[in-house]
């Protein structure tokens, strides 16, 4: 793969001469942590519905990747080529992920909620050599779903089944023999290490212009936020890391992946969300550290309320993803005993602003944090003039984390000579310099933390044969921040319904979590004088009709 992370060479001088780039990698972290403390617990990984729980000291966790990473050498993986992995929260996402870095492969994190429609993009542009994904998760086959698409990608060259029996399953392919004794192995390991400015990971982010967007990090930018970040949060070596957040969402990866190992920390992985389960595993491992978006940690402040079992142990609940309402701040304070830290960011930088442990509890409601260091932010007109605190406009953000560009992409790379980004939000900054995100100039729902491709579920409800009109906007809930309505025009002489709707949607083969789940059926849409939609009217129409209903 050539990858045109054209936005990273331009920043090098500055940033390291700022100490921002400390060309530090995962390799090194790794190493570091089996010279100093090889016995310590790095991993413990449980997987809730068949109740297994893994565990690896940092030696073993070393091994492993060692021997996961010859044997991905052995199916002809090399420096620079993509390795897919779409998994949950398993102990062999991590391990997949440190064997890529050792050999200089890229990990490209796939959302296990993804389906065809969505998989056979992200293979094909981002040309994945190989993927691995479970062979039943929650239910649903992957093997099968992988193995019917293959004929389709042709640089697809090996499915890798976790779970399966076959010859193409990760124990026998990768985890089983003991390929680091092999002959040669210390040389696959040590040949083509990547550099701190070499892309490392490929992450997909919801398109607002219908398809998906490959962002490129590197060692050096994913470091420069991580590092700030867990000063900030006063992380550290006794810190114990909780991730029920997916790991192939920047949130997981970042802070449940790298950090802890970043920090010579233990990390704690669960793969379906039970708030029950997640109190056991806090109280049974001494969790002090979780991030997630606010439906966790209101789902985990309930179950501890309802239950009466506290977790003393968490000191820190980082909530992002959506704003988090004042009384839930309360409710979960209350009930955790934990500090709760307001946080925002995206795919392309990772988290960059956050409250801090030592603002009062009103920061975390009222306010996304300030910037981390090395981060600058500002907020616009339409002609790019700053403005004043208080003032709500376009924000932009400078950042030694931004990403090196969207893969093949570069024309929408939203970063200017200057190297300011365009997030694509609206905000305003107050006079402490706390950010507020306001509203989105970008066409996304963001549904319990995960992003909604309008246009893309647009463009198929335009495919069905009843629909002559449709738009999707949002609508808010109190667990899940916002769900997804579609407004529909009938063709003439054409009846849709919900559940008509749905299973057409299905049958296109997108997530489950992107498919509208209201409907409302007009006759005209609102739209300008050139015949686009007007999605305000149909936004304060659909708050107006949930207003009446809850009367």
């Amino acid at each position: 793969m050539e990858f045109d992370a054209v936005l990273l060479p331009p920043r090098r001088t500055q940033r390291v001469a700022e100490g921002h780039w400390r060309d530090r990698t995962i390799n090194g972290a790794l190493d570091a942590c089996v010279a100093t403390c090889p016995d310590k617990l790095a991993l413990t990984a449980l997987q809730v519905e068949t109740g297994t729980t893994t565990r690896f000291t940092y030696r073993e966790l070393a091994r492993m990747a060692d021997r996961i990473a010859v044997g991905l050498s052995r199916l002809g993986v090399g420096r620079g080529d993509i390795v897919a992995c779409q998994l949950p929260n398993w102990w062999q996402f991590t391990l997949t992920y440190l064997a890529c870095s050792r050999i200089g492969a890229v990990m490209n994190p796939l959302m296990h909620i993804f389906r065809e429609r969505e998989l056979s993009f992200m293979l094909q542009h981002g040309e994945a050599k190989v993927v691995i994904a479970p062979q039943t998760f929650r239910g649903f086959d992957f093997e099968q779903m992988i193995t019917a698409l293959q004929p389709t990608l042709p640089h697809l060259k090996h499915v890798v089944v976790v779970g399966g029996s076959g010859a193409n399953s990760f124990d026998a392919l990768l985890s089983g023999p003991e390929w680091e004794q092999q002959p040669d192995a210390q040389a696959i390991l040590t040949a083509h290490r990547p550099g701190p400015d070499e892309v490392t990971q490929l992450i997909y982010t919801s398109g607002t212009t219908g398809e998906p967007k490959g962002v490129m990090h590197s060692a050096n930018t994913v470091m420069a936020n991580i590092i700030p970040y867990a000063e900030r949060l006063h992380l550290g070596a006794d810190d114990v890391v909780l991730m029920a957040s997916p790991m192939a969402h920047q949130t997981g990866f970042m802070y449940g992946l790298i950090m802890p190992i970043l920090l010579q920390a233990s990390a704690v992985l669960q793969d379906v969300w039970e708030p029950t389960k997640a109190i056991a595993l806090i109280n049974a491992e001494k969790a002090s550290f979780t991030m997630a978006s606010t439906p966790f940690l209101t789902d985990l402040a309930r179950a501890v309320a309802d239950s009466g079992v506290a977790v003393p142990s968490l000191r820190t609940f980082l909530c992002a993803g959506a704003p988090i309402p004042g009384p839930l701040v309360e409710q979960a304070r209350k009930a955790l005993g934990a500090k709760i830290v307001s946080a925002w960011g995206m795919t392309e930088n990772g988290a960059v602003t956050l409250t801090r442990l030592e603002d009062d509890d009103e920061r975390s409601f009222n306010t996304d944090g300030c910037p981390l260091p090395g981060v600058e932010i500002k907020v616009v007109d339409v002609d790019g003039n700053a403005l004043p605190p208080g003032e709500p406009g376009k924000l932009l953000l400078r950042s030694c984390s931004n990403f090196g560009g969207y893969l093949h992409r570069a024309h929408l790379n939203a970063t200017d000579a200057d190297d300011w980004f365009d997030t694509g939000d609206l905000a305003r900054i107050d006079e402490r310099g706390y950010l507020r995100i306001t509203g989105r100039s970008k066409d996304v729902i963001i549904r319990g933390g995960e992003n909604i491709p309008v246009v893309e579920v647009e463009s198929l409800l335009y495919r069905h044969p009843a629909i002559a009109m449709a738009a999707i906007v949002a609508y808010p809930d109190e667990r899940l921040g916002e769900r997804a309505c579609a407004v529909v025009v009938p063709k003439p002489g054409q009846t849709i319904d919900l559940p008509g709707l749905v299973q057409f949607l299905k049958d296109q083969k997108i997530a489950v979590q992107y498919i509208p789940e209201r409907l409302i059926v007009r006759d005209v849409m609102p739209a300008t004088p050139s015949g686009k939609i007007q999605k305000f009217k149909l936004r304060e129409m659909l708050r107006e009709m949930l207003r009446e209903q809850a009367a």
